[in-house]
């Protein structure tokens, strides 16, 4: 459950902006396990409304798909419902950090944009991030493999080009982000070895709708980014009409082509790959 959105309302309209990315890395690194993707039972950690289990669950033995939102996991279920006919995938109402899985029942474990959801306290050793890669460990046959999906503040600074328009919400979001050196230690000490790290470039979370720039006055579109329910609404309407006044001179595509000018050499997701020994 996230700690900010209210992803009941958002699970309606959350497919149609965001795309899966990364999906080559999280099928090479899975090819870095113990077995063949295609003998491996995947545990889909915060899957939402399932578009990373949808894309997988062919190249994989099984998807275990558990998220606490009921909408969330409701959509996620009508979408895939011959794959659960056919018993390629399972859909349970559960925490990540009480996974309700048996002890090394898993081959791959993917957490993909999640974490920062969690109520976390950053001065305090980020606990429940801990507790969730202790469950991720637990859960994960020796020699399986953890697959984190989220943002640097790197790329949070300057992958986003609308992020421009909400510097407050992206200083709030960026404060919910474990810095890289903090996530590293914490999968360390849950008995996991950190094996790489990797960057898709070539891709961005909310696909061609992320380059339409007049999207971001439509409610449904920023729907597919958590980070605006972290606006005031003061700085969202203050965002909304400076878009609207740029539209209007014309200049709206010139200010998205220059605060996306570094996304491109950074990336907008980095993927955190760790296996357990």
């Amino acid at each position: 459950m996230s700690s900010y959105e209210n992803y009941t309302q958002t699970s309606a309209v959350y497919d149609h902006t965001r795309v899966p990315i990364g999906l080559e890395i999280i099928t090479a690194a899975l090819s870095s396990g113990s077995a063949n993707p295609d003998q491996q039972i995947l545990l889909d950690a915060g899957c939402g409304t399932g578009i990373y289990a949808f894309a997988l669950v062919d190249r994989v033995h099984r998807v275990e798909a558990i998220d606490l939102n009921r909408s969330m996991l409701s959509v996620a279920r009508t979408k895939m419902r011959s794959a659960a006919e056919h018993g390629r995938i399972g859909f349970t109402l559960g925490s990540i950090a009480q996974l309700p899985l048996k002890t090394q029942s898993v081959n791959g474990v993917m957490i993909n944009q999640v974490l920062h959801h969690l109520p976390d306290q950053a001065g305090h050793g980020w606990p429940l991030h801990h507790q969730v890669l202790k469950e991720c460990a637990r859960v994960l046959q020796p020699g399986g493999v953890l697959i984190i999906n989220s943002c640097t503040h790197e790329q949070l600074e300057k992958g986003f080009w609308f992020y421009e328009l909400i510097p407050n919400a992206r200083t709030t979001v960026m404060r919910k982000i474990i810095p890289e050196k903090e996530l590293d230690a914490l999968i360390c000490g849950v008995g996991l070895t950190l094996n790489d790290r990797l960057v898709d470039l070539d891709s961005v979370l909310q696909g061609e709708s992320y380059f339409d720039a007049e999207a971001v006055l439509d409610y449904a579109w920023r729907k597919g980014d958590s980070i605006w329910a972290l606006a005031s609404n003061h700085e969202l309407q203050t965002a909304l009409a400076q878009v609207a006044d740029l539209a209007a001179k014309n200049q709206l595509q010139s200010f998205m082509q220059r605060y996306d000018a570094d996304r491109p050499a950074l990336g907008q997701t980095s993927f955190s790959i760790a296996i357990k020994n």
